[in-house]
């Protein structure tokens, strides 16, 4: 696992963060993180909006970072021509380890309720507990997946729906791609999925899930692993996928190839804006959409396949 980063972080107003994220998720490949000046809530929807936020990402220390920062600095530029009015400071680059990295989580990450019944805890944190709740205790570590994110929010909510849809004979296998901390797989479990198969490209990505399937004692229900999408043979009932819109598009047809005949495929990771990109790409697989849930600027699409 890599232990020492590069921090890129970029001081804007909080209307450009979107499109400086997705701009620095594209640059890196990696996930980022949005510092406001101060969290302390039990709800995202108790967060208050900052004037300027700080989007922040992450390379690996050994990379080469003055290419990518040509680039990042050519967008800002870009951004402060189209917009003279707005004040947008060099973004800087500085040093900083895994231990770092992960423990900066902790400030901002709190207890959550998400749907029904999904109660997310951070491993270092307790809350009163009601009953029905399903308990998901999360250390996203250097992995992304708190669901805190409007993508894994929206991911959660999907498949609570999902799972409570399905018929009661029926346990459900399920794939998450691009599994992150864990966080969907651990739910999926609790929710009553059988077979449960997390897949991530970022092999620390991994081993983050997997300590947190043994942190919620599911090391022997779900099995983790970095195999890619192409290279499975195994069909699911339930196809989970929090990933960019582009790298949806460019799966379509294997995640359509492996979906059960009548089985549910939740999308993720797509900004608004992007819907319509996504919607195009699948519109030629026998997939049937169902709907669309929002939040902010983010939303997930429901699919189901069309039985043979």
């Amino acid at each position: 696992m890599t232990d020492s980063w590069l921090e890129i972080a970029c001081d804007i107003p909080e209307e450009f963060s979107e499109v400086v994220a997705d701009f620095l998720t594209r640059l890196t490949g990696n996930g980022v993180c949005v510092d406001n000046l101060s969290v302390d809530a039990f709800s995202i929807s108790e967060i208050p909006d900052s004037v300027r936020v700080v989007i922040k990402a992450y390379l690996p220390a050994e990379n080469d970072s003055a290419p990518p920062m040509r680039e990042l600095d050519s967008f800002m530029a870009s951004l402060a021509l189209r917009y003279p009015a707005v004040l947008f400071p060099k973004p800087t680059l500085s040093d900083v380890t895994a231990e770092e990295w992960s423990s900066s989580w902790k400030v901002h990450f709190k207890p959550l309720r998400v749907g029904k019944h999904l109660l997310i805890l951070p491993t270092w944190e307790d809350a009163a507990e009601l009953p029905g709740d399903l308990v998901i205790r999360i250390d996203p570590g250097m992995a992304f997946g708190t669901g805190g994110h409007e993508t894994t929010r929206l991911c959660l909510e999907l498949l609570e729906s999902v799972m409570e849809n399905e018929p009661l004979l029926l346990i459900p296998s399920l794939l998450d791609l691009g599994t992150g901390s864990g966080i969907l797989a651990i739910a999926a479990n609790l929710l009553g999925a059988g077979r449960i198969l997390a897949l991530d490209i970022d092999p620390d990505a991994v081993q983050v899930a997997r300590e947190n399937l043994a942190q919620n004692d599911m090391s022997d229900s779900v099995e983790c692993g970095t195999l890619p999408l192409e290279s499975l043979t195994e069909n699911f009932d339930v196809i989970l996928a929090n990933i960019l819109a582009e790298e949806l598009v460019r799966l379509a047809p294997s995640l359509a190839e492996r979906l059960n005949p009548g089985g549910s495929l939740i999308l993720s990771g797509i900004l608004a804006e992007k819907e319509p990109l996504v919607r195009q790409g699948f519109a030629f697989h026998p997939l049937k959409y169902r709907r669309t849930v929002s939040d902010g600027e983010w939303v997930a699409l429901l699919y189901v396949k069309e039985h043979e």
